[in-house]
C-alpha cells in the first residue's frame, strides 16, 4: 500500500513543474514522508518505463548536470484516475472509521 501511495505522491510532485530527484525527496521529507535516495530512484526508473515519466537532462551551475523528471501525458491521465481512486479511498475510510471527510 506504501509503495502505491508513493508513487502518487511522487506523480502529483510532478504535476506542476519538472524537478529533479532531490527537490521530490525534500518535498516528501517536508511532508513527514520517510523516504529514502534508496527508494527514490528505483521507482522514479520504474516509473519511466511504465511510460508515466519523462527525464532531460539539464546543466547545473553548481555542480554536474541534473536529470529533471516530468510527467508524460500518459502519466497525467494516470494522475487523473489516482486523483479519483485516491478520494473515493479517502471516502470510504473516513465512512468505516467514522471521520468526516474534508
Amino acid at each position: 500500500m506504501r509503495k502505491g501511495v508513493l508513487e502518487y505522491c511522487i506523480l502529483s510532485i510532478l504535476k506542476g513543474d519538472d524537478k529533479y530527484a532531490s527537490e521530490i525527496l525534500d518535498t516528501l521529507k517536508d511532508a513527514k514522508m520517510l523516504v529514502v535516495e534508496g527508494t527514490i530512484y528505483p521507482l522514479l526508473t520504474r516509473l519511466k518505463n511504465a511510460g508515466l515519466l519523462s527525464y532531460r537532462w539539464e546543466e547545473s551551475s553548481s555542480g554536474p548536470p541534473r536529470k529533471y523528471y516530468g510527467l508524460t501525458e500518459t502519466g497525467k491521465m494516470f494522475l487523473k484516475e489516482l486523483d479519483s481512486t485516491w478520494d473515493e479511498l479517502r471516502t470510504a475510510v473516513n465512512v468505516v472509521t467514522n471521520k468526516k471527510s474534508k
